[in-house]
């Protein structure tokens, strides 16, 4: 591969979110969340793992502060604890979780580092859920005046509103694997148009209170494919690509849902009629930057049916295919409004190898992120206005219903003494971030 060079200003970061790292979920004040609720049933998390302390983030800030910028970091993508900042979702705050993340963004500006926050990485308060969760639309009301709240408390100009809606929609709602645990097409579609709601309510708000700052959502797109030729495969595709990409870019971008996908969903769910008149002049409030989460394409058969063509990671829903990140981005440019892109989650699971001197080899992960970066440039080359790229993840975490068996982290996490490691890859990458060139 030849070399490729990244511009000056390019922001190289590392992401994390609050339930996966932080930890000391009953202390400070914080409020249940759901995904407490959901990990303490047996059989919903491997090995009945929870993130009651996880890799102990909210003890060790200092430290995993001077982790960062011992590797150089940038920028640092963060998620905020609703439920530590507002233990019920709504009402008094609470000022000791509310001044963790203080610390933190001090501590980041200290260091040289740019935070990004996203304010709604799926631990939804306890309480809300209680009151109807996602499916209430009551609840967009509550995010707004908690994003309210985040903005007036921290001096941070770029944020993400809510974390790949698709997850929610699909994983807690349609399948239920993630909290709620819900397995409902009817009530999945109305929990994604009050998570979508929520996010223009909350962009609104950043607009009108500061200006000069910026704010976007984190989607998860998945680029689809026929896997091979076959009659109707055109249709199928598009079919596919509405539910994994167009519901949630068009609304965003457009002021409106895609009329085929609203119609297969009108079929199954009553969320057409929940749309209000003016729901969609809110959803489409101007966004400033978009994060884009990339992991894996989507390949289809004749039947309709995902089908692998590559490689699979450790977690095997992971194909992995570094042309469909470059497919994602330049589809953006020529079907979008223009807007700063920032790549706001990539990463895979992958063995580590411990050494006999204490080193963590990953091979496989600085392949995986090499020929990744090597798609961005690609579409930095063709004109897309991409900013920045956060590895998933920094640190290895509780990676949701997989628990701890999944190491996404760049950052090894020995969770039994709580030790950080830097893999080779961590290595690797503050090589790449001091020199800016992908060899």
């Amino acid at each position: 591969m030849p070399e490729q060079r990244f511009p000056d200003e390019f922001v190289w970061g590392a992401a994390t979110s609050a339930y996966q790292i932080e930890g000391a979920t009953e202390e400070d004040g914080r409020g249940r969340s759901i995904w407490d609720t959901f990990a303490a049933v047996p059989g919903n998390v491997k090995n009945g793992d929870t993130g009651a302390v996880a890799a102990d983030h909210y003890h060790r800030l200092g430290e995993d502060l001077d982790l960062m910028a011992s590797l150089g970091l940038r920028g640092y993508r963060f998620s905020i604890a609703w439920p530590r900042v507002q233990p019920d979702g709504a009402g008094a705050v609470n000022q000791a979780g509310l001044d963790f993340y203080r610390r933190l963004v001090d501590g980041l500006r200290e260091r040289g580092v740019h935070p990004m926050a996203t304010l709604f990485h799926w631990d939804l308060p306890q309480a809300l859920q209680e009151a109807g969760g996602w499916e209430n639309r009551d609840t967009a009301e509550r995010f707004a005046d908690y994003a309210a709240i985040m903005f007036d408390a921290l001096e941070v100009r770029d944020w993400l509103t809510i974390n790949e809606p698709k997850t929610v929609v699909d994983c807690g709602y349609r399948w239920g694997i993630h909290a709620p645990g819900v397995q409902d097409e009817g009530r999945a579609f109305v929990a994604l148009h009050h998570l979508l709601l929520a996010h223009g309510r909350a962009s609104r708000v950043l607009h009108e209170a500061h200006p000069g700052r910026r704010i976007g959502p984190a989607l998860n797109l998945h680029p689809t494919y026929a896997a091979e030729p076959f009659t109707g495969a055109d249709a199928a595709v598009w079919h596919q690509d509405g539910l994994e990409n167009r519901l949630y870019l068009d609304p965003i971008f457009t002021g409106a849902y895609p009329e085929d996908t609203l119609a297969w969903i009108a079929e199954r769910s009553p969320m057409p009629d929940r749309i209000l008149d003016g729901d969609l002049a809110v959803i489409s409030e101007p966004i400033d930057v978009l994060g884009v989460q990339y992991y894996t394409p989507h390949f289809l058969d004749a039947e309709g049916n995902r089908v692998h063509k590559h490689p699979t990671a450790q977690l095997d829903w992971l194909e992995i295919y570094p042309r469909g990140l470059y497919d994602t981005l330049t589809r953006l440019k020529y079907d979008y409004p223009a807007v700063p892109i920032v790549i706001t989650e990539n990463g895979v699971p992958a063995p580590d190898e411990v050494g006999p001197d204490g080193g963590v080899a990953d091979g496989e992960r600085v392949s995986f992120l090499r020929d990744h970066l090597a798609a961005v440039h690609d579409a930095l080359a063709e004109g897309v206005p991409v900013e920045g790229y956060y590895v998933w993840s920094l640190l290895d975490n509780f990676e949701w219903a997989e628990g701890y068996d999944a190491r996404f982290g760049i950052v090894h996490v020995d969770y039994a003494t709580q030790r950080r490691t830097p893999k080779s890859s961590a290595l690797w990458y503050r090589d790449l971030i001091s020199s800016g060139r992908l060899a």
